[in-house]
């Protein structure tokens, strides 16, 4: 790729505020031309039919709406989850990142539990590529070399952070909320929410068959940007960490007939050979990134290239990062082809679906994960979930039910990348594991609040926790919670 076409900025190194070193692109010299349009035009009003009518409306099937839209219909909620594209697990299926960060604390022990757990445990086993449960936690130098290279083994100790076949994630997340009573709705794009006296009611959302409203007592915004809760009006967060790669955004794709097994035994024992290949690669295509593991040892994976200074809200930004990833797949694949061990017989398999978006919005709620608080290892009063942390120096994350509620929205819960939480804390709590403890917690309050016909806020903390634990959540002991109360309080 001509070098005029993106600008390298070299992130150094593994630091602990951030996930993986990489090249990051920044936005220079674009593919397309601006386009033209200027002024408005005037859409006609018109009735919209009704689709259907339910209890919890979740929109968004990804790892957070999965996992609300089972939690709520295991509590006897009536449930329609709305989907844009034919298949569930969002970025993890569609996206093809189908690493499934930590779910372990440091000292291997799980605390992402309920949905997560038993979706993986449904999984069939040669579907899941991981270390052994006696190993979780071990920092034996042996077994954290192995684990280091298979993704699932950082600052010396090995985690639970196992690798999925994408394509059975999506059968399994489907049959799991279908045998949970829930509606699904392919192919559907949610385009505005209903929202009446400061509260939602539903959706509207666009399909091959038009314009449908989908009314609920409680909305779910799990797309991810938090269309629905900034549509609705309810208030919000942007800033980011600048140079961080937890902003940028990627296409993924994979590549099969490797040996990924005798590519990692060669880099581990032959570095000097691993930077001149990399130095080659940055000449020859602009831009290189060697591979990941995936479940199977003869295909690849590629997460890149993360380009920032680019907005997923954005659709000619969103477009230039299709073209640029694409074309730097099949270069790549011919580059590994032609000079790195293993991938003598590679070929390129498939790139993603859905742009693997990290950050846009996120909501402005009733209480908020922030980067201060880290290190005090407090439970929440409204303790809803528990997230491992970024390092070993930090006690794992409780996380509040607060962080799903909107400040002032009612009708609403939000859950995914989109939560409640600063921009450092953010750099965690939108990975694929916090996604489904905070859908799982989303569908169970509202559940609740859709039983008792009260508003979100209103809940009883409680009995929140109460569903979570018979679902299987893994919560703090009721007498950890810093000043226990029985709702959260509005601002």
């Amino acid at each position: 790729m001509a070098d005029d076409t993106v600008k390298m900025q070299r992130i150094a190194g593994h630091s602990e505020e951030r996930f993986l070193g990489s090249d990051v692109f920044e936005s220079a010299g674009r593919n397309l031309p601006r386009p033209n349009g200027q002024g408005t035009v005037r859409e006609d009003a018109r009735d919209i039919a009704v689709y259907h009518q339910c209890d919890v409306a979740v929109i968004g099937g990804g790892p957070a709406g999965c996992a609300a839209a089972w939690a709520a219909a295991k509590a006897g909620a009536d449930v329609t989850l709305v989907e844009r594209y034919n298949c569930l697990g969002g970025l993890s299926t569609g996206g093809l990142v189908m690493w499934i960060d930590r779910m372990t604390d440091w000292s291997g022990n799980p605390v992402i539990q309920g949905f997560a757990r038993q979706f993986i445990e449904r999984m069939p086993k040669e579907a899941v590529a991981g270390p052994p449960r006696a190993d979780w936690g071990s920092t034996d130098p042996a077994k954290v070399l192995h684990w280091q290279n298979r993704t699932t083994a950082f600052h010396g100790i090995v985690q639970w952070a196992p690798t999925l076949d994408p394509e059975r994630m999506k059968l399994n997340n489907q049959e799991m909320l279908l045998e949970a009573g829930v509606r699904l709705v392919f192919h559907a794009w949610a385009a505005r929410p209903l929202v009446e006296h400061g509260a939602a009611k539903g959706v509207i959302f666009e399909s091959k068959a038009g314009r449908q409203a989908l009314l609920a007592k409680v909305v779910v915004d799990t797309t991810g940007d938090g269309d629905m809760f900034a549509r609705a009006g309810a208030a919000f967060d942007t800033d980011i960490e600048e140079g961080d790669v937890h902003h940028s955004m990627n296409t993924a794709w994979i590549v099969g007939g490797v040996d990924m097994d005798r590519w990692i035994d060669w880099k581990v024992h032959h570095p000097d050979e691993l930077r001149a290949l990399m130095e080659r690669g940055r000449h020859e295509l602009g831009f290189f990134q060697t591979p990941y593991v995936t479940w199977r040892p003869d295909v690849a994976m590629w997460l890149g290239p993360r380009q920032s200074g680019l907005s997923a809200l954005d659709v000619d930004d969103m477009t230039e990062v299709e073209i640029r990833s694409h074309r730097l797949m099949e270069g790549h694949t011919q580059f590994f082809r032609r000079h790195a061990p293993g991938f003598e017989g590679a070929f390129a398999l498939n790139s993603a679906a859905q742009l693997g978006v990290r950050h846009t919005r996120r909501l402005a709620g009733l209480a908020r994960i922030e980067r201060k608080d880290w290190g005090a290892g407090r439970a929440a009063p409204d303790e809803i979930g528990i997230s491992p942390s970024i390092s070993p120096k930090f006690p794992v994350v409780s996380v509040p039910l607060g962080s799903l509620v909107p400040r002032a929205l009612d009708g609403l819960l939000a859950a995914g990348r989109h939560i409640s939480c600063d921009a450092n804390s953010h750099g965690f709590m939108r990975e694929i594991p916090q996604c489904w403890l905070t859908g799982h917690a989303a569908g169970a309050a509202a559940a609740v609040a859709a039983n008792r016909g009260v508003q979100p806020r209103a809940v009883e903390v409680a009995e929140v926790r109460a569903l979570l634990r018979s679902q299987g959540a893994h919560l703090n002991d009721d007498a950890l919670l810093a000043e226990p109360r029985q709702a959260v309080a509005a601002e």
